[in-house]
């Protein structure tokens, strides 16, 4: 799946850097099935909304039924992409905020962004990946695959 993803954000974009792919517990819920996820640069004609309608399409394709998941809380699904950050844009709307607003709190997402960019300043914390890092509160475990 996750390489599908990237061939798809690529017919659009240009995916010029990736992350090792993780393998990861299950973050705040209840669940058998474990986690892969990777972090990828993407240059990209398109500004943040046009690229957060493309992923949305490109989940559907690979099989993402949002209309199926529940409301609230986390379940598992075929595919997730977010959008962590859109150069250095502070978006916050209804339907989309970037920077993420859990990107501190996740380990599983901050470890693959340490690996591609460590000194990135979060526009709105003013702290480097690798100070998120280093402060999350996150403590799951992940396996470098």
């Amino acid at each position: 799946m996750i390489e599908a993803a990237r061939e798809k954000l690529n017919e659009q974009s240009e995916v010029v850097g990736a992350s090792a792919i993780y393998r990861t517990e299950p973050w705040k819920m209840d669940s058998d099935q474990w986690f892969f996820n990777q972090v990828v640069e993407v240059e990209t004609p398109m500004d943040a909304r046009k690229l957060l309608s493309y992923i949305l399409e490109v989940e559907r394709s690979l099989g993402r039924d949002r209309d199926g998941e529940p409301t609230e809380g986390y379940t598992s699904r075929t595919i997730d992409i977010d959008i962590l950050y859109f150069d250095d844009e502070v978006i916050d709307d209804d339907q989309l905020t970037i920077p993420h607003p859990r990107l501190q709190e996740r380990r599983f997402a901050l470890a693959p962004m340490v690996e591609l960019a460590p000194s990135l300043l979060h526009p709105v914390l003013k702290q480097s990946q690798f100070e998120l890092l280093r402060n999350c509160p996150d403590q799951s475990f992940l396996e470098l695959i």
